[in-house]
């Protein structure tokens, strides 16, 4: 599933990263918000509209898992031979 761009950079198609950044951001709020949130302290918890220490924890969350989908697919694909 990769293409090679006009500057001769052989990365992965915009599609499969688009589709890594959505499930990670899906992934990562339903964990924060049905498993975390509830048993988190009040400081932690997110408020509505409003960047606070929920926000980050929630932010991070999803970075964390986006970047385990997105070395996980590279490992996996160089494990099985493709480039």
């Amino acid at each position: 599933m990769r293409r090679q761009a006009d500057n001769g950079f052989r990365g992965p198609a915009v599609g499969a990263t688009v589709v890594e950044a959505l499930a990670a951001i899906l992934a990562g709020n339903a964990l924060y918000f049905l498993v975390l949130s509830p048993r988190l302290p009040g400081a932690w918890q997110h408020r509505p509209f409003a960047i606070d220490l929920g926000w980050g924890l929630d932010f991070l969350l999803c970075a964390a898992l986006y970047l385990l989908l997105h070395y996980g697919r590279q490992w996996f694909d160089s494990r099985r031979g493709r480039h």
